[in-house]
């Protein structure tokens, strides 16, 4: 017929043309603008970070603004709701960056973010893709424009004391009645680094206990006992709720000519029945095992979930991370390994009875010796309920010292710089 066309004919033609033309013209053929899932805040001594989680990508546009210092951030496409309503509760007045937020409607389509900000600041604002249980972020990272010393702070905080405190440290883990007793008399530095945090909880039990909770109560109890101890004192990379990049881990412990680095996780395992103590080496000739493997790359992806801005350029991580040989690091890391193991079978069962090795990022410092501890895994409910525990929580920060004045013992620190003995 010649009303065809292609097989259909001029009404059924018309029709669906004007079934076209509907959806073009109604909401649904339009892309849904973004809608905001969630902000959150995270205060901490060197940096804030404010994090705005999305189902999609936006579109932003920042200005920074001098009397009174502010960040504005425009949000576009997006409409304010009773997400963006309640940023402004959650800062705190203890917040070392922002003074006040306001949030509203700039006009159709965009939303604005003031931070009011209690100095001047160098903020970096990057995005992040969904990963894990997280949507699109845009995370902004308010930096002081003068960061804050941690060696200068490790001195205002000692304040008066003496360094050189009388008697030895490391005398009382010594089992051996002729082994060898430290002979440099000087303070000892250990950071100890608390697992996770902030935007990355870290493994998280069938009750519910997150592993960066457990990570920071071990190490602050821990930074407690060697505080206590004469001729030792401890930094933590974190003493609240909050994400530190692996490679600044490292780089704190870099900065104040640190002694030894332990890092403290209680991790999960596949199978929930995985139980027991270990400790981990870094490697520079792949893993020991498929699990120490596993592990390392579980580790290896805090940064993914906490969120690192790729692109900036810190000249002092970048030294951090160059191949430098690390074998006589690394000897010594197995000597604190073996000590502090050993004590860890004090207290509970070992997952492996050596001291393993992997590539874990967080134990590249090439000049510190440095471990990683699993002091428990959290996804076997018996354990986890150990974890949380305070008095397992307590025997395992004395173990934990022990293990490193064991190592002492064995190992006397050697002499350092003027600057690092009267720290």
């Amino acid at each position: 017929m010649a009303s065809d066309v292609a097989g259909f004919t001029r009404r059924e033609f018309l029709r669906g043309g004007c079934a076209v033309l509907t959806l073009l013209v109604t909401p649904t053929a339009w892309s849904a603008a973004p809608t905001l899932l969630g902000v959150r805040v995270w205060p901490a001594p060197d940096y804030t970070r404010v994090t705005i989680e999305h189902d999609q990508p936006i579109d932003f546009r920042q200005m920074v603004l001098k009397d009174p210092d502010r960040l504005v951030l425009d949000l576009e496409g997006v409409e304010f709701n009773s997400v963006l309503a309640s940023l402004p509760g959650k800062i705190l007045d203890s917040d070392p960056q922002i003074k006040l937020i306001r949030a509203g409607r700039f006009k159709p389509g965009v939303a604005r973010i003031v931070i009011e900000l209690k100095g001047e600041v160098k903020p970096q604002l990057f995005t992040l893709k969904p990963v894990g249980s997280y949507g699109h972020r845009l995370v902004i990272d308010l930096y002081p424009a003068e960061p804050p010393d941690p060696l200068l702070a490790l001195l205002e905080k000692r304040g008066q004391d003496d360094p050189f405190a009388q008697g030895d440290p490391f005398a009382a883990a010594d089992r051996k009645p002729h082994a060898q007793t430290p002979d440099v008399a000087r303070l000892v530095t250990i950071v100890i680094d608390p697992g996770h945090g902030g935007e990355d909880p870290g493994a998280i039990g069938a009750g519910g206990s997150r592993e960066k909770d457990v990570t920071l109560a071990i190490a602050r109890r821990l930074k407690a006992k060697i505080d206590a101890t004469p001729n030792m004192r401890a930094l933590l990379t974190r003493d609240g709720d909050y994400f530190i990049p692996l490679q600044q881990r490292v780089a704190k412990a870099r900065r104040v000519q640190a002694d030894l680095f332990v890092s403290v996780h209680a991790d999960a395992f596949m199978k929930p029945t995985a139980r027991g103590s270990s400790v981990f080496v870094l490697s520079e000739n792949g893993a020991s095992s498929s699990a120490a493997r596993w592990l390392a790359d579980r580790e290896n992806a805090a940064d993914l979930i906490g969120g690192v801005n790729l692109g900036t350029k810190d000249p002092h991580l970048a030294r951090t991370l160059l191949d430098l040989s690390q074998t006589a690091t690394i000897n010594d890391s197995l000597k604190l390994g073996r000590a502090v193991l050993n004590e860890l079978g004090g207290i509970n069962n070992l997952h492996k009875g050596h001291v393993e090795q992997a590539g874990f990022a967080v134990l590249k410092a090439p000049d510190i010796p440095s471990i990683l501890v699993e002091t428990a895994f959290i996804s076997n409910p018996e354990e986890e309920k150990r974890l949380t525990d305070e008095a397992y929580q307590d025997q395992m920060a004395e173990a934990l010292l022990s293990g490193m004045k064991r190592y002492f013992a064995q190992n006397p620190p050697a002499a350092k710089s003027k600057l690092a003995r009267l720290g």
